[in-house]
């Protein structure tokens, strides 16, 4: 997948005509999209192309339960064409995105909703509409091992086969993880057999080996409660936003950054500008980035 180019003048009309929509006619979906089961697929294939040559994966994972469900809301009303604009200005010129949808497998329903990547705006726009914003939530942990354990065994990238460059995987979240991954919900779920129960590290682990791995936190007082057991396991990969508005920035940094196409965090506020982000906004986005940037040495 991936094919057909980016416009982000038709991006930023569709997102526009959604401005007095309910959440309800934006996400029509009241039960799981057939084409979003992932029971069964085989790989999501991002590959090159002779419009995209350079192509890069990035996922986004996105918590879909009722503490977190406005994130997909506020991708899809404002922020993704802001996200791509400012990636292909700071000369990341082929990126292709796959949404995610998950909860908890205790729930029963549809815990984990995939996508393809995508390069046209009209496509990405699609796959992100389809997730079913489902609400509730079955315990105090939702199943991000199950969309990590997917992203890990059921990708395929051309970054990552040809260049030896990892994809991107962003996973918004304001809970801990089960400390295994069932195998019978891999099997329910996934139509495959896992060899065993796997621990979360393990998990993460194989995830980190094609994708740089990141969890966001949409706000100080959820960081509060569950950045220790993150960080745990991914380490200042854990960024607390200051506000649930600012995943789609947050990311675009993390990226322009990772690739080269920014220098510091200094030129990264530069791009943001330049891509329309208010100046609060910026300042947010480039505090919620200090302590990583620091590690890789590029604050």
């Amino acid at each position: 997948m991936g094919y057909g180019n980016y416009s982000y003048e038709a991006h930023q009309a569709m997102t526009n005509k959604r401005a007095k929509l309910s959440t309800q006619e934006v996400f029509g979906q009241r039960r799981l999209h057939p084409l979003m089961d992932p029971k069964d697929v085989k790989f999501r294939e991002c590959r090159d192309s002779p419009d995209h040559p350079n192509s890069l994966g990035i996922v986004f994972a996105l918590d879909v339960s009722g503490s977190m469900g406005k994130i997909p809301e506020q991708i899809a009303r404002k922020e993704l064409p802001t996200f791509m604009k400012t990636l292909m200005d700071a000369g990341v010129t082929d990126p292709q995105v796959l949404f995610m949808a998950f909860q908890d497998c205790a729930g029963g329903v549809a815990p984990l909703q995939v996508g393809q990547f995508e390069s046209k705006a009209e496509l990405m726009d699609q796959w992100l509409t389809w997730s079913w914003l489902m609400g509730g939530g079955a315990s105090e942990f939702e199943s991000y091992d199950l969309a990590f354990y997917f992203a890990a065994h059921h990708t395929k990238m051309d970054c990552h086969e040809k260049r030896g460059k990892r994809g991107y995987l962003f996973m918004s979240g304001d809970e801990p993880c089960y400390p295994t991954l069932d195998a019978s919900w891999v099997k329910e779920f996934l139509g495959e057999d896992a060899p065993s129960e796997l621990p979360l590290a393990k998990v993460i682990a194989d995830c980190n080996d094609t994708f740089h791995t990141f969890y966001l936190i949409p706000d100080p007082e959820r960081g509060a409660r569950v950045a220790p057991f993150w960080r745990k396991h991914l380490g200042e990969r854990t960024i607390v936003l200051a506000d649930p508005n600012d995943t789609c920035p947050v990311a675009a940094g993390i990226i322009a950054l990772s690739e080269g196409a920014v220098a510091n965090l200094q030129d990264l506020g530069k791009r943001l500008r330049d891509a329309g982000l208010a100046a609060n906004r910026v300042e947010r986005a480039l505090s919620a980035l200090t302590a990583w940037a620091k590690s890789i040495e590029k604050a």
